[in-house]
């Protein structure tokens, strides 16, 4: 499945924007100023390929589009037809080792399987790459800032978008699985200070879907990453993982498994043997290619697919 690249008008979050159609995505910018603890910048924001892989690596080998260089976070918010909505929200958080963004992949055709569902899919494009006071082989802190930030946008204007506020959701994909887990796990404080009326309102994702995340585990260890933990309130969360990923071996998902059980939260992991990294949701003859009707078969039964109430 491939997605056209479209370069959208950015509406400032503060102004009236147009109504939210199916047809022409909404991009709206996150902070009304500069993002927090953004001192620098690595230049103008790029479009690039993303280099071709072999198949042990990753189950999608060619290239696709990727974005860097980010500064300027945003949301970029795709609808599915009128007659199908459920007035379910996802945030979208593709992948990319906290370097890139895999757009396309991760990003742009995830909301597009989002919709098919009747599922609102909001494509986050945090801030890339690491900044110099990011190591390299930790998570990056500042797209958590965005993500959270996020999630209480949407939830702010849900009535106004049609949406159910108690029905946003997370996915995300290698890193940005990460992202969705500790977004999901993190709504006690914030992580950065309040700006204004926005932050306010929950950062509490209601549901997550980290598929072959990283980070999540300790190195040499079995337990959860520093920095992670399951408070109480975590909300229900989706596991997927490949079973042959070396870019970030299943043992992620499976540590965050046993201690989102342990700690009571509703959880369901799936690993498929044979399957490697970068599958997103594409299409596939593989057993892999399952794990998006298991998701969507999840979601219905937590009741997050019900068809919104007409007009």
């Amino acid at each position: 499945m491939r997605v056209a690249w479209t370069v959208f008008v950015i509406a400032w979050m503060g102004a009236p924007g147009p109504a939210i159609g199916a047809s022409q995505p909404l991009v709206i910018e996150l902070w009304p100023g500069r993002a927090p603890d953004e001192t620098g910048s690595p230049g103008a924001e790029r479009v690039l390929m993303s280099p071709k892989l072999d198949r042990k690596q990753v189950e999608v080998t060619e290239p696709t589009k990727m974005i860097s260089d980010v500064t300027t976070p945003t949301i970029t918010i795709h609808r599915p037809p009128k007659e199908k909505r459920t007035a379910t929200a996802m945030l979208v958080c593709p992948g990319g080792g906290y370097w890139n963004l895999y757009w396309q992949l991760e990003g742009e055709e995830v909301a597009a399987w989002l919709n098919s569902l009747g599922v609102t899919g909001i494509v986050l494009k945090y801030r890339v790459p690491r900044r110099p006071d990011e190591p390299k082989g930790e998570p990056a802190r500042r797209p958590l800032q965005d993500a959270q930030r996020a999630v209480s946008l949407v939830r702010s204007r849900a009535a106004e978008w049609g949406l159910e506020p108690r029905r946003i959701g997370i996915i995300g994909f290698s890193a940005g699985g990460h992202l969705a887990i500790a977004t999901a796990t993190s709504f006690e404080q914030r992580t950065y200070q309040p700006i204004d009326d926005v932050d306010k309102v929950s950062c509490r994702p209601d549901f997550a879907v980290p598929v072959y995340s990283g980070y999540l585990k300790a190195a040499d260890k079995d337990e959860l990453a520093p920095g992670l933990r399951v408070p109480s309130g975590t909300p229900p969360v989706f596991l997927v993982h490949g079973g042959e990923d070396i870019v970030s071996s299943p043992e992620h998902s499976v540590i965050m498994y046993l201690a989102l059980k342990r700690a009571g939260v509703t959880a369901e992991l799936h690993i498929y043997a044979g399957a490697a990294h970068d599958f997103g949701v594409r299409p596939s003859d593989h057993p892999y290619s399952a794990w998006r009707e298991a998701c969507a078969s999840w979601l219905r039964h937590q009741g997050f697919l019900k068809l919104a109430p007409g007009p």
